[in-house]
């Protein structure tokens, strides 16, 4: 296989599609998504490009655009994506994002990066990439599992049983980190079922220092909670945590 495609996301790829499905995973649907739609302003005029797409779950669900590109290192995910979008003005190629692009054109009135700049490795190339295909002006959302409260393996949640209030704890945060994830803890023999796949942590800091670094002003910051409620003796507990330590990260910038 070619090194190119030759991922960890690459290996869990037919998992990780009938995981999220048809239209996204429980957070794709009631926060990310109407979330990103309402921050993203776009019509029928506007041209998308979608950086680490996927299976292409933000095509499926965008009101119809002039042209949208999604591009994902993933062949198998990018065969899922041509699969169920068959509209001519959408297109999907298989490139890693983080290297640099010869085809990119600045042709584009918007850009996205899903859920997706946490899994690279170079960051920084993704976020040029995106102001190669940016129009001077255009508009970037990038939306991030947030890096304050949630680093796998140096973050989790604990309970104050004197207060009765439940806290999130974090190890570490401003050194930047390569962290393995078990995309499937209930099988055995992890190491051998090609099942692992890696996150890579960085501070806010980094987050706006390759952004200004690739010529982009930040024009807005959003962190979004769950709208998930709990029930029972600890409901109250739960929900309080649940808004106060938002899951989700975005970035809002535009192409100088």
């Amino acid at each position: 296989m070619n090194q190119q495609n030759n991922t960890s996301w690459q290996n869990v790829s037919s998992w990780y599609d009938k995981l999220v499905g048809s239209e996204g995973h429980y957070y794709h649907q009631h926060v990310i998504i109407p979330g990103l739609l309402k921050l993203l302003e776009i019509n029928e005029k506007s041209s998308l490009v979608d950086l680490g797409c996927g299976q292409g779950i933000l095509s499926r669900v965008i009101p119809v655009l002039s042209n949208y590109l999604g591009i994902d290192r993933s062949k198998s995910l990018i065969e899922s994506a041509k699969k169920v979008n068959q509209n001519p003005n959408y297109s999907f190629i298989v490139k890693d994002v983080t290297r640099s692009i010869d085809s990119a054109k600045p042709m584009f009135t918007h850009a996205v990066i899903v859920l997706a700049l946490q899994n690279m490795e170079n960051p920084e190339g993704a976020i040029k990439n995106a102001a190669n295909y940016l129009m001077p002006g255009g508009k970037l959302v990038i939306v991030l599992n947030h890096p304050a409260f949630r680093i796998p393996r140096q973050s989790g949640w604990g309970i104050n049983e004197k207060t009765k209030q439940q806290y999130r704890w974090v190890n570490r945060y401003s050194t930047p980190l390569k962290i393995p994830i078990d995309m499937n803890p209930g099988q055995k023999n992890q190491k051998s079922s090609g099942q692992t796949t890696w996150s890579f942590h960085r501070s806010l800091q980094d987050y706006v220092s390759m952004l200004v670094k690739a010529g982009f002003v930040i024009t807005g910051l959003e962190e979004w909670s769950s709208d998930k409620e709990s029930e029972g003796k600890a409901a109250r507990m739960e929900n309080r945590a649940r808004q106060e330590f938002p899951l989700f990260l975005t970035l809002i910038a535009s192409k100088i």
